[in-house]
């Protein structure tokens, strides 16, 4: 292999690709669960207007706590997810660029199948 050999650089690209969507999976899980959290906790607080819980302030303030926390935890992953994906797009354009750079060559005279 020669310095110019752009392999190794496009192995460093797809591995950072790879850690990229482990994170961009990760936001998307815990969208799902500030979703799940925002829905709980205005569930919750609204059961409290409506008086059908017997619990006292303890569980109203902990109702808007979720909901809030979840508002806050929403939005903060929503744009990680966003940056993440933008780095992916930007990993996969360069890697593509350098994959061009090669010079591939087409093998003729391998056999169809091997006996």
């Amino acid at each position: 292999m020669t310095e110019n050999d752009p392999t190794d650089e496009i192995s460093d690209i797809e591995a950072r690709i790879e850690r990229l969507a482990e994170i961009a999976e990760r936001c998307r899980k815990y969208i799902l669960a500030s979703k799940i959290a925002i829905g709980g906790g205005g569930a919750l607080l609204l059961i409290m207007i409506l008086g059908l819980f017997g619990a006292g302030l303890t569980a109203a303030l902990g109702s808007i706590a979720l909901v809030l926390g979840g508002i806050v935890s929403l939005g903060s992953n929503i744009s990680t997810l966003q940056q993440t994906e933008s780095a992916i797009g930007d990993a996969e354009a360069l890697r593509s660029q350098l994959i061009s750079r090669i010079d591939l060559r087409v093998v003729a005279d391998a056999p169809m199948k091997l006996v």
